[in-house]
This record gives structure tokens, C-alpha cells and sequence, in this order.
């Protein structure tokens, strides 16, 4: 995979903040580009956002055919079979980029990473695995792929998780969302769980309480 491309908003000058946001299947990163304005806290402070646009894969649940896509779904049973090689290898593509924001000098502890349905699935599998403090991880719509085979990093063994899904999505259903916050309690975290009354989208209230986690974790780091 070649180095990914990406899309980047600075909400001001000069920002020691940044996230990188991971688009779902078929998408690009400026798929949630027009969320950025709606959020507050990205107003009081200057921010920095990455959004990466996914390499081009063939997909065998779409009958091979090729599409943006962080990684190959083989089968969509409940537990979603994926080219798991494919995910850690995109996975340490975004790690990068991460990497690449910290030789422009923002400490990774002011870093958080997230990702919509399949983007959700490499932010969990990065920001866990990640040998540098993070700032936080957000995973919406999405589920925890690798959860039987992440190797944890110690140094993210307390990172801040805000996990949101829509009750009536049918794409990845809500329970994934859950059996993926029952799985990081088991490990040890404490993530925050939000349920909306959606499909396999976002909502503004949803933006709202992504807003506020999000101002949280800024304000902890300044």
C-alpha cells in the first residue's frame, strides 16, 4: 500500500491538537469534512484534522468489486470474517501519519484518533495497539474487528474511548457496538456509550456528544 492521501482541515494557526478521522467502506476523507464547522470546541481552539482517503481494494462482499476500503470483508456474518492482515496493515499506514504529526511537533498525547463503521474498526486496532500515549479514541457505527487478536499497548492502557451507534442500523448492527464495549471493559477500559435512534449515519446529537468528548480530551492536554 502506498502512503495514504488525506484531506486536512487547521481550524486556526499553528494547532498542537490534531485528529484523524477514518471514513467507512466506499467513501473518501471528506466524507465528514462538513462536520468540522459544527463542532465547538474546534472554535476555541485551533485544531488540526486529517481525514485519509482509503486505498482502492477489491471487496468480496461487493462481489470483488474495488472501492475505496481500509480492508477486504470476506463474509458478513455476525462477526464480520476480514482480511485482518489487510486492517493492521492499514492500521500502520495511519500510524504514519500519526508519526508524521508528531515530527511537526504536536505531542502524540494530543492526538486522537476515530473512524466511522470499517474506519472504526483500524482506529481500534491503532490507537490500542500504539506504543505512544495517545490522546483519546472515538469508534462510531462501527466494531471491534481484532479484538481477539490486538496485541495492547501499555502505554494507551488508560485511553479515553467514545463509542456511539444508531439502534436501528442495519449495515453494522447496534450489537457490535455493544459486544465491542462489553470487550474493552473486560480489558480494562472505561468507554463511554452512546445509542442513537439512527440508522448507519450520523446525527446532530451525536455530533454534539462527539463535541464534548472531544473538548474534554483537548482541554486535558493544553
Amino acid at each position: 500500500m502506498a502512503e495514504l492521501s488525506a484531506l486536512q482541515i487547521d481550524t486556526g494557526p499553528e494547532p498542537q491538537h490534531t485528529v484523524i478521522w477514518l471514513h467507512g467502506l466506499g467513501a473518501s476523507g471528506h466524507d465528514f469534512e462538513p462536520v468540522v464547522p459544527e463542532f465547538a470546541f474546534a472554535r476555541d481552539t485551533p485544531v488540526r484534522f486529517i481525514f485519509p482517503h482509503a486505498p482502492e481494494l477489491p471487496v468480496t462482499i461487493n462481489g470483488g468489486m474495488v472501492m475505496p476500503a481500509w480492508y477486504d470483508i470476506l463474509a458478513m456474518d455476525i462477526d464480520r470474517k476480514v482480511d485482518a492482515a489487510q486492517l493492521r496493515a492499514s492500521a500502520g499506514h495511519v500510524a504514519q501519519l500519526i508519526e508524521e504529526e508528531v515530527t511537526r511537533g504536536v505531542p502524540s498525547e494530543n492526538i486522537i484518533i476515530g473512524g466511522f463503521s470499517q474506519g472504526g474498526a483500524v482506529a481500534y486496532e491503532l490507537a490500542l495497539s500504539y506504543p505512544k500515549p495517545l490522546g483519546g479514541l472515538f469508534a462510531l457505527s462501527t466494531y471491534f474487528a481484532t479484538a481477539d487478536t490486538i496485541s495492547l499497548s501499555d502505554a494507551n492502557g488508560n485511553l479515553p474511548v467514545f463509542i456511539a451507534h444508531g439502534s436501528y442500523d442495519p449495515i453494522v448492527p447496534e450489537a457490535l457496538g455493544q459486544a465491542a464495549t462489553k470487550r474493552l471493559q473486560e480489558l480494562g477500559y472505561k468507554p463511554e456509550y452512546q445509542s442513537y435512534g439512527m440508522e448507519h449515519s450520523l446525527c446532530l446529537e451525536e455530533v454534539g456528544d462527539l463535541d464534548a468528548f472531544l473538548a474534554q480530551r483537548v482541554a486535558a492536554t493544553k
